[in-house]
């Protein structure tokens, strides 16, 4: 549903489109021969304004497809509410390392042919109502499989459901003549949410209205729709001969919702190359310049130089309070112990949980040295809950700031500040409540560039965490979600007497975390290794 694709192209909203766009660069690096197929959203997102109190308001985004894609003169069209709704294509190809490129396809309802309403259902990301939602997952999954034949795609091996939103694909399929166990032979399908909550459904009445009597009928005689309810994580789960979590963790949790499906695990990864800062390329070119066709040579970052280590990342860190400065006007110390926080404003990621105790906070700062702390994330504008969090991050911040705890939330988060954030802090902090935490990624950007977490034992963590060697964990890695009171004490705990006394008195003990949270994760939680998996074992299982 989306796929992030430059900065200029607002296709995207947070980590889903990041890492399906951070996916299709390593399989352009790869050479594996792949398309991507997303929503061209002429809307964009959105641009995030807060004011001082931290209240979101919301910009529309727009954006001039013709100035970076290449329009294309396929068409195909889909049957929606019983009308033909045409669509065009636009295609946007992703260079590789070497000469190699894959094409992504965004497609567009905004043609003259297209009723005034039908031509908006390609403007928005994750925008309107349930009707709107499902008249896009109709173009997404059986627009997507058309356009794909028009184009001349006549010998695909597997199709990648990334999430339930193309689980359409499957009805779009059988429709081309293909039987049920082909469309599963040929399906793939991972899931990212570890919470029922999380899943696309849609009643019977929308259901029948959109898709009309045939389809509906079609999904009846495959039993897809239980209680007479289209979820299409159930869809996508029954026609995918391959079905996996994003973490080991999440593999379990997804195994205990769905127990009858042969649910595996595939941990995500980011895009190596495109996630570290210019001064550590600049280190690993010259240390081990092997690191850019293969990601696991970042193993042997282990023997870099400490000092080496801590140079490149005062300088990751200098850039990012220079954009601070240009920013807020705001003249940050590059001496003060820097903790970033940055993802979707969710209440489930408990952005505001590091100040649980804002007076012990006070004493840790004042006793062991100063604190800067770096938020960013948008709420979905629909999301009351998401835009209290920013609310209280912002209370929070105009209570504690002072001379030693200086607390700044940047608006906008993009790609471009995301590069800055996760190289330029000192400490990657992530709290969500256990177990929503499906994998996450930011931490693995922040790896990349030598930057610990501080982090909940849930998603990707549980598998990154070396305690003391590549960050920190809070808490325990229990079954059961801790009690708050328990994690919190557990995050003072770490930060009042291991994390900044070796920060402020043991710098080179510090540097030989950052050097191993490289070695470590940087070599492993990458998309060439990602996308190496899901080709051993889901397009071409041997």
């Amino acid at each position: 549903m989306e796929v992030a694709l430059e900065a200029e192209i607002p296709t995207y909203s947070g980590g889903l489109g990041v890492l399906a766009g951070d996916m299709l660069r390593s399989a352009a690096d790869l050479k594996v021969p792949m398309a991507g197929v997303t929503l061209v959203y002429h809307h964009g997102y959105f641009h995030q304004k807060l004011d001082g109190q931290g209240n979101q308001s919301e910009e529309p985004e727009p954006w001039h497809p013709e100035q970076h894609l290449e329009a294309l003169a396929p068409r195909c069209s889909v049957s929606i509410e019983g009308r033909t709704v045409a669509l065009r294509a636009w295609r946007y190809w992703i260079h590789g390392i070497s000469a190699f490129a894959v094409p992504v396809y965004l497609l567009d309802s905004a043609v003259p042919e297209n009723s005034p309403w039908d031509q908006t259902l390609t403007d928005e990301l994750y925008g309107g109502d349930a009707h709107y939602r499902l008249c896009q997952e109709v173009i997404l999954g059986i627009g997507g499989a058309k356009l794909l034949r028009e184009l001349g795609y006549t010998k695909i091996t597997s199709y990648h459901m990334n999430e339930g939103h193309a689980a359409l694909l499957a009805v779009g399929l059988l429709e081309q003549g293909q039987d049920i166990d082909k469309v599963r032979r040929q399906c793939v399908f991972t899931t990212h949410t570890p919470v029922p909550a999380g899943q696309d459904q849609f009643s019977w009445d929308l259901t029948l209205q959109v898709l009309g009597q045939d389809r509906c009928a079609l999904l009846e005689a495959t039993h897809c729709c239980p209680d007479h309810i289209l979820n299409m994580t159930f869809l996508a789960l029954r026609f995918s001969h391959y079905i996996n979590g994003v973490g080991m963790h999440h593999g379990e949790v997804s195994r205990g919702m769905f127990p009858q499906y042969p649910i595996r695990a595939i941990t995500n990864g980011v895009h190596a190359v495109s996630w570290t800062a210019p001064s550590f390329c600049e280190l690993f070119d010259r240390h081990i310049p092997e690191w850019r066709h293969d990601n696991l040579y970042l193993r042997y970052a282990i023997g870099i130089p400490l000092e080496e280590i801590r140079t490149a990342h005062l300088a990751a860190k200098r850039r990012l309070l220079e954009e601070v400065a240009v920013r807020h006007r705001m003249h940050w110390t590059d001496a003060a112990f820097t903790i970033g926080f940055a993802r979707r404003a969710a209440t489930y990621k408990r952005a505001d949980f590091l100040f649980s105790d804002p007076e012990r906070l006070r004493t840790i700062a004042n006793r062991l040295g100063p604190l800067q702390v770096l938020y960013a994330g948008k709420a979905h504008p629909r999301d009351a809950g998401g835009k209290a969090l920013i609310r209280r991050v912002f209370g929070a911040a105009a209570g504690l700031n002072s001379d030693t705890i200086r607390i700044l939330y940047l608006e906008n988060y993009d790609p471009a500040l995301a590069r800055l954030m996760t190289s330029g802090v000192d400490l990657w902090l992530n709290t969500p409540q256990r177990p929503q935490e499906a994998s996450g990624t930011s931490g693995m950007k922040a790896a990349l560039n030598g930057v610990p977490s501080l982090s909940v034992l849930d998603g990707w963590w549980i598998e990154g965490c070396l305690e003391g060697a590549t960050g920190w964990a809070i808490g325990t890695d229990d079954d059961l979600p801790r009690d708050p009171s328990e994690e919190s004490a557990s995050l003072y705990h770490k930060l009042e007497s291991v994390i900044l006394p070796m920060f402020y008195g043991q710098p080179l003990a510090y540097a030989e975390v950052m050097r191993s949270a490289i070695s470590v994760n940087g070599s492993f939680f990458n998309t060439n290794r990602m996308l190496a998996q899901y080709v051993n074992n889901a397009y071409f299982p041997r």
